[in-house]
């Protein structure tokens, strides 16, 4: 993975190679009208297809979506389970549309002994499917959690048998899932609040985060113009010295 290149402002009308949105504000959108929290997870299936069209629209050639997090499993059984179905319902019927778009799937996670077997069986299935599509790569995070993906990326460096100066940067993402993602340019996430949520830790290390107060329901493909938008204005010196006059030395 090669490392980023340090930058003055971003240049107007640069889309970044890769987002990744934390789908953050379906319980809330669902309490605001008197709904039960499932209703928000179903109405927000209108609003991942309208992103997905939007980012390939817009030329972003990777999106990553954070759909349920290691941690979500603590939730009430009965919001798993609506979870679980509401998920293999939305991949059944989307599978076509997506391969369609030539856009590729893919699973991060997904290897808890809890997911049922006919998920898992529909995510290897569509992961199949549009293996050789040449598209955006859409990657869905499920079962995921950032710090886990660290620890198994360092058991797998240790098993390989690497020698400790062997190990720098690149020695270790490529242990990580998916070694081919590059890093995220810029995270969404939804409903204001400011929170990583263990969420592609690694990969999101030098990446511009932008929290738009709408809830994930209600957020639309405008929503996801006006954050490039704002990823489009901002400066990315990753550490360096910005090239504006009288540019701030920040982190």
């Amino acid at each position: 993975m090669p490392p980023p290149r340090p930058g003055g402002r971003q240049r107007a009308g640069v889309v970044p190679g890769h987002v990744a949105c934390v789908m953050d504000g379906n319980g809330r959108w669902a309490a605001q009208r008197d709904l039960p929290r499932t209703s928000g997870h179903s109405a927000a299936e209108a609003t991942v297809i309208d992103v997905i069209e939007a980012a390939r629209a817009a030329g972003v050639r990777w999106l990553s979506l954070y759909a349920f997090s290691t941690e979500n499993w603590s939730r009430p059984g009965a919001e798993v389970d609506y979870l679980l179905r509401l998920v293999r319902r939305v991949v059944r019927k989307h599978a076509p549309l997506l391969h369609a778009r030539g856009i590729r799937c893919r699973f991060l996670g997904n290897t808890d002994p809890r997911i049922p077997a006919g998920l898992a069986r529909d995510f290897a299935d569509l992961t199949l499917l549009t293996s050789r599509n040449q598209g955006m790569t859409l990657t869905v995070a499920f079962d995921h959690g950032g710090r886990r993906d660290i620890v198994e990326a360092a058991r797998s460096l240790i098993r390989s048998g690497a020698a400790p100066d062997a190990v720098d940067e690149d020695a270790f993402a490529a242990h990580l899932p998916f070694p081919d993602t590059p890093d995220v340019d810029l995270v969404i996430r939804t409903s204001g609040e400011q929170r990583i949520s263990n969420f592609m830790l690694w990969q999101v290390a030098y990446a511009e985060w932008v929290f738009p107060p709408v809830l994930w329901p209600d957020f639309r493909a405008a929503h996801f113009l006006e954050c490039l938008d704002t990823y489009q204005r901002r400066q990315r010196r990753f550490g360096g010295v910005s090239a504006e006059p009288n540019g701030d030395e920040g982190l």
